[in-house]
């Protein structure tokens, strides 16, 4: 988490341009006596791409309301450009916001979509205004469509148009709740792809919403990890993937789940997950106290082979596989463990076959009994995120 921001607050009419980033300093709010947010202390700077991460209900899309200015904190201050605009009403904030639902307006044309927050705003005269229409819709790709209404154009289409009205506006917030949520695969992997560029290089803050683990890394920026209505952990996005600060943020951040296995660690510089399974401590765990922990595994990092001598054998056997594409989840019990291996291939194992499932040492996380991080694999900033070793 990063500090608490100290900026001055004070009262002004609406917020034009912001220069000193976003800041929400203790930010409580609760709906008939229910913790929808708890305290939350975030920095943004202008500027910055910044994902919201967490599952259905973590409390994103209720951040991203209060940022708004659409809904209010029950208590706490949120500052823009210095000033508190905790209480600043909506419509004199510089926002824009792009929701799940592909929200424009239907008996306007793409054009007129993407022109009407220039045309309410009423401070561009034609020229620019149609440049501005026709540079955002060249940059999302939407030059032929500009005269069809939003019912004629395909999902992705659809919210293409939204995004190209909240960058045309060029608020100094863009909030994105959760945009590509509704498309299919290969729309969401497209899009995907185009977003970070779209908003590189913009001064303003921007803010992402997802439920997906391999969307915050492929979009990069930093990340703020939510469960519950609480803020575990910010920061870079590689950073806090690899060092997740507790076990809630490494299973959040995992898709599927960390594999979590409570094993003791011994004065002789081993650890031990059950009668059968014991091995030698890798080198970030070395020198940690004797005791029992939790170890945590991301599930690509089990795998059906043997690919190095380090690598821990697993006797298990199987409870269920999940096809996906090209690739298996293996779910697998080991006495009390549960072990899901995410693994290439499909893979048709019968319920209660024996497999043998491989780690390495290396690649394990280390919780305290407070379920704190206490050990976790070396990484460089440089190194791509998913599936590698």
């Amino acid at each position: 988490m990063r500090p608490r921001g100290h900026s001055r607050s004070g009262n002004f009419e609406g917020i034009h341009r912001v220069k000193h980033g976003i800041e929400l300093d203790g930010i409580t709010r609760l709906v008939n006596g229910e913790t929808h947010l708890a305290d939350i202390n975030l920095k943004l700077e202008p500027g910055s791409f910044s994902v919201l991460l967490g599952r259905t209900r973590a409390g994103k899309t209720s951040l991203l309301r209060l940022m708004a200015g659409l809904d209010k904190p029950t208590s706490g201050t949120l500052r823009a450009n210095g000033a508190d605009v905790t209480h600043l009403d909506v419509r004199r904030r510089d926002v824009a916001m792009v929701y799940q639902q592909f929200v424009n307006y239907p008996s306007l044309t793409v054009y007129e979509n993407i022109a009407s927050p220039l045309r309410l705003a009423g401070k561009l005269g034609k020229q620019e205004l149609d440049r501005r229409v026709r540079d955002t819709a060249a940059a999302l790709r939407l030059e032929p469509f500009l005269n069809r209404l939003p019912a004629e154009l395909s999902g992705g289409q659809q919210q293409r148009t939204a995004m190209a009205r909240a960058l045309a506006k060029d608020a100094s917030l863009l909030l994105l709740d959760e945009p590509l949520a509704n498309l299919d695969y290969k729309l969401r992997e497209e899009l995907r792809t185009e977003i970070r560029q779209l908003f590189r290089n913009r001064p303003a803050v921007v803010v992402y919403a997802t439920t997906e683990p391999t969307e915050a890394l492929l979009l990069g920026g930093r990340t703020a990890v939510l469960h519950e209505g609480r803020l575990l952990q910010e920061g870079p996005t590689l950073g806090v993937y690899h060092a997740p600060a507790n076990e809630r943020v490494g299973q959040v951040f995992s898709d599927p789940q960390m594999n979590l296995w409570d094993a003791e660690l011994t004065a002789d510089g081993a650890a031990r997950l059950s009668p059968d399974v014991a091995f030698p401590l890798a080198g970030h765990q070395r020198d940690l106290a004797p005791g029992r922990y939790r170890l945590g595994v991301r599930a690509h990092h089990l795998r059906l082979e043997r690919t190095s001598p380090e690598d821990v054998r697993i006797p298990a056997h199987v409870e269920v596989e999940e096809v996906s594409g090209s690739e298996t989840l293996v779910h697998a019990a080991h006495g009390g463990l549960s072990l899901t291996a995410q693994v290439e291939g499909v893979q048709r194992h019968p319920y209660g076959a024996p497999v043998d499932l491989f780690v390495p040492p290396s690649r394990m996380f280390v919780f305290g009994p407070d379920g704190r991080l206490v050990a976790a694999p070396p990484f460089t900033p440089e190194e791509p995120a998913h599936g590698q070793d």
